[in-house]
C-alpha cells in the first residue's frame, strides 16, 4: 500500500511543480501579488510530496518488497542494510527519484530562507526551479517509473552491483547529486535574473551562497568518489579520466569559476555577463553529465546502462533548459553592462584570469571526454582518449593557475601594480622554490614533475597563509585581529591551502610511485623497495553475501612488523560478479598497497604491489577546500546579505 501512495504522491508532486512554474511566473509578470505568493507554499508541497515518495521507496528497498521491480533487480534479502538503503538510489530509477527530491529541496529551501529577494525575483527563482522539476518528474514517470509492480513476486531479488556495496559508494551519490542538482539554483538566479533585465551586487551577494554550497557537495562527492576507486578497484589509481568522472570534475571547474566571478559582482558590478553564462553553462554540464551517465552513449565503470530512448529525453531537457537560457543571455546582453571599471593589473582581472583558466580547462576535458563518440559518428573511427592526452592538455591550465592564485590574493580591486602584491610573497617564492630545489636534488632518475609539484603545493599553501596575515595590518593585537576576521577570509584561505595540498599529492603520487607484479610463494619474503612483504598463507571466508578468498600478508621494514594485511578478493553468488578489495597500510608519507591475484598452476599467488607517496594528502586537501567553503558559507555577510532586503524593496526590475 505504501508503494501505491508513493507513486500518488509522485504524481501530485508533478501537478504541484506545473503551478509553481506557471502561476508565479505571470504573477511576476503581471504584478501580481497574490499569484506570486503561489510560490512559496507550492515549493514546500513539492518538497513534502517527493519526500514521501522518496521515503516510500526506500521503505520498500529496507523491508525487501520483493512485489516491486526495481527492488528485485537491486536488492537481496541477505544484504546489510546499509546497502539496502543505498539500493535505494545505486539504480537509474532510484537515483533519478534522488535527483527530483534534491531539486524540490533546493526550491523549498530558497522559499523558507530567500525573505530577503525582492518579491518578483523570488517568484521567478521559484518558477525556473519548478520548471526543472517539472521536466525530471515527467522523465521519471513516463520512463522510468519506480513503482512499477510485479504481478508475481520472485523469493528473492537479483542483489545490488556488488561495485556500489562500498561505504564510500553508498555515499558518494547523494553528495555529487546535492552538487549537481545545486547548480540548478544558481541557474534558477540566473534565468530569472535575465528575465527581470537586471544583475546588481545584491543578485550576486544572492546567488553566492547557493553557488558555494553545490561547490562544496561537488567536493565532497568528488573526493569520496575519488578515494572509493582508489581502494575499491584495485587499480591502485584515484582518477582515471574515465567518462563519469569528468562528467562530474567539468561541473566543478565551472563552479569554482563561477565562484570567483560572483564576488566581482558583488563587490565591483564587473563580469555581469561572464558570470550569468557561468551560472548557465555549470548547470548546463551537470546535465550532460547526466546524460552521459543514463544514456548508454560512454561506456564506464561506474554509469548506468541505460537504453538510448532515455537519453533522447534527457538529451531534450539539456537542450530545452540549456538553449533556452543562451538565447534569452543573448536577448538580455544588453542589460547587464559593467558598473565598475578596473585596469589591466587588478584583482578583478586576477579573477577574470582564474576564470579563463578554469573554463578552458573545463573545455578540454569536455572535448576529451566527447571526442571518441564525435569521431564515431563522423568519421567512423574507433578512437580512445587516455590519461596521458588528459595529463598532457589539462596539467598546463592547472600550473598557470598556482603560479598566478597567490599573487592575484593579493592584488587590490580596481588598480594594481604587481612588485607591490607580490613584494609581501618574496620570501615564500624563494622557500617555495628551495624545497623544490631539495626535492630535486634528493630524487634521482625521476621525472620533473615532483619538484614542480611541491614547489607550487608550497607556493600556494604559503601565499594563502600570507594573504590572511595581511589582513591584520600592522602593530600589536595582531593575533586578536587575526581571529576577529572574517569567516570568509578563513574559508578562503582553507580552501586555497586544500588546493595546494592536493597538488602535493597528486604530485608525489604521479612522480614517485612505484609498483611490483609477481608471483609469491607462501612463507618466503620479498623487498619492495624499502619493505619487506611476507605472504603467509591464503583462506577462503564466507561474508553475509559473498565469497572470499583472503591473503595474510605481512608488511616490515628492517626487521619490524608495520603492519598485517588482509587483501580479498570476493564473489557475490547471485549477481555473479567478483571485486577487489585491497589491504592499504596508510601513513601521511605514503600507502602500501596490496592486491591478490590469482592462484598459479606453478604454485604461489599473484600479488600486486604499490607504494605510493603523499596519498593521502590528496584527500586531505579536498577536505580542507570543502572546509574552507563551509567556513565562507557560515559568514554573517552570506545569511543576512546585509542591507539587500531595504536596497532591493524599492528597485523596479527593468522591462
Amino acid at each position: 500500500m505504501i508503494t501505491e501512495l508513493g507513486h500518488f504522491a509522485l504524481i501530485l508532486a508533478f501537478m504541484v511543480a506545473i503551478v509553481q512554474t506557471f502561476v508565479p511566473l505571470v504573477g511576476a509578470h503581471k504584478g501580481w501579488q497574490s499569484w506570486m505568493a503561489v510560490a512559496e507554499p507550492a515549493a514546500s508541497a513539492q518538497f513534502m510530496l517527493t519526500a514521501f515518495a522518496f521515503g516510500a521507496l526506500m521503505w520498500a528497498f529496507i523491508s525487501s518488497d520483493f512485489s516491486l521491480l526495481l527492488v528485485v533487480q537491486n536488492s537481496h534479502s541477505a544484504k546489510p542494510m546499509l546497502y539496502k538503503i543505498s539500493g535505494t538510489w545505486g539504480n537509474h530509477e532510484g537515483s533519478m527519484l534522488l535527483w527530483v527530491l534534491i531539486v524540490s529541496l533546493f526550491g523549498a529551501t530558497a522559499a523558507w530562507f530567500g525573505t530577503n529577494l525582492p518579491p518578483s525575483l523570488r517568484a521567478r527563482v521559484l518558477s525556473v526551479q519548478g520548471a526543472i522539476g517539472v521536466a525530471f518528474f515527467a522523465f521519471i514517470l513516463f520512463t522510468s517509473n519506480p513503482f512499477t509492480r510485479l504481478a508475481v513476486p520472485p523469493f528473492d531479488g537479483q542483489d545490488l552491483n556488488p561495485l556500489l556495496q562500498d561505504p564510500g559508494l553508498a555515499f558518494h551519490p547523494p553528495f555529487l547529486y546535492l552538487g549537481y542538482v545545486g547548480l540548478s539554483m544558481a541557474f534558477s538566479f540566473a534565468v530569472a535574473a535575465l528575465i527581470e533585465g537586471r544583475v546588481d551586487a545584491a543578485w550576486g551577494r544572492w546567488v553566492r551562497p547557493w553557488t558555494l554550497a553545490a561547490w562544496i557537495f561537488l567536493t565532497i562527492g568528488i573526493a569520496l568518489g575519488s578515494w572509493w576507486a582508489y581502494y575499491e578497484l584495485g587499480w591502485g589509481g584515484f582518477w582515471f579520466w574515465d567518462p563519469v568522472e569528468n562528467a562530474s570534475f567539468m561541473p566543478w571547474l565551472l563552479s569554482a569559476a563561477l565562484l570567483h566571478s560572483a564576488i566581482v559582482v558583488e563587490k565591483r558590478e564587473s563580469l555581469k555577463s561572464w558570470t550569468i553564462l557561468l551560472a548557465i553553462l555549470a548547470f548546463g554540464f551537470s546535465l550532460i553529465g547526466t546524460f552521459i551517465v543514463r544514456s548508454g552513449l560512454l561506456t564506464s565503470v561506474h554509469a548506468f546502462a541505460n537504453d538510448p530512448e532515455r537519453g533522447v529525453f534527457i538529451l531534450m531537457i539539456l537542450g530545452f533548459f540549456t538553449g533556452g537560457a543562451l538565447i534569452l543571455f543573448a536577448l538580455r546582453a544588453g542589460t547587464m553592462e559593467a558598473k565598475g571599471v578596473f585596469g589591466l593589473v587588478s584583482r578583478e582581472s586576477a579573477l577574470l584570469t582564474n576564470n579563463i583558466l578554469l573554463a578552458v580547462s573545463c573545455f578540454v576535458v569536455f572535448v576529451g571526454t566527447m571526442w571518441p563518440l564525435v569521431a564515431e559518428m563522423f568519421f567512423d573511427r574507433k578512437l580512445s582518449v587516455g590519461p596521458p592526452f588528459f595529463n598532457m592538455a589539462f596539467t598546463p591550465f592547472m600550473l598557470v593557475l598556482g603560479l598566478v592564485l597567490p599573487v592575484g590574493a593579493m592584488m587590490p580591486w580596481k588598480r594594481a601594480e604587481i612588485k607591490l602584491a607580490f613584494y609581501p610573497l618574496r620570501y615564500a617564492f624563494v622557500l617555495a622554490l628551495a624545497i623544490a630545489g631539495l626535492v630535486w636534488v634528493m630524487q634521482t632518475g625521476r621525472s620533473i614533475l615532483g619538484p614542480i609539484g611541491v614547489f607550487l603545493a608550497a607556493w600556494v599553501v604559503m601565499g594563502a597563509i600570507i594573504d590572511l596575515a595581511s589582513r591584520t595590518g600592522r602593530g600589536g593585537g595582531r593575533w586578536g585581529r587575526l581571529l576577529r576576521l572574517p569567516r570568509a577570509d578563513w574559508g578562503k584561505m582553507l580552501s586555497h591551502s586544500g588546493l595546494g595540498i592536493t597538488m602535493l599529492g597528486v604530485a608525489g603520487i604521479t612522480s614517485w610511485q612505484y609498483e611490483d607484479i609477481r608471483v609469491a610463494q607462501i612463507g618466503q619474503p620479498y623487498d619492495v623497495g624499502a619493505y619487506t612483504i611476507t605472504l603467509n598463507g591464503v583462506a577462503d571466508s564466507e561474508g553475509p553475501n559473498y565469497l572470499a578468498t583472503i591473503a595474510d600478508i605481512t608488511l616490515s621494514k628492517d626487521g619490524r612488523v608495520l603492519s598485517e594485511m588482509r587483501p580479498e578478493k570476493r564473489i557475490y553468488p547471485v549477481a555473479q560478479m567478483p571485486t577487489t578489495e585491497a589491504a592499504i597500510d596508510y601513513n601521511l608519507a605514503r600507502d602500501v598497497y596490496v592486491v591478490i591475484g590469482d592462484e598459479q598452476d606453478a604454485g604461489g599467488w599473484a600479488v600486486r604491489t604499490y607504494v605510493k607517496p603523499l596519498t593521502n594528502w590528496i584527500w586531505i586537501g579536498c577536505a580542507f577546500m570543502a572546509l574552507g567553503g563551509c567556513f565562507s558559507l557560515s559568514d554573517r555577510r552570506f545569511r543576512v546579505a546585509a542591507g539587500a532586503r531595504k536596497t532591493n524593496a524599492k528597485a523596479v526590475p527593468a522591462e
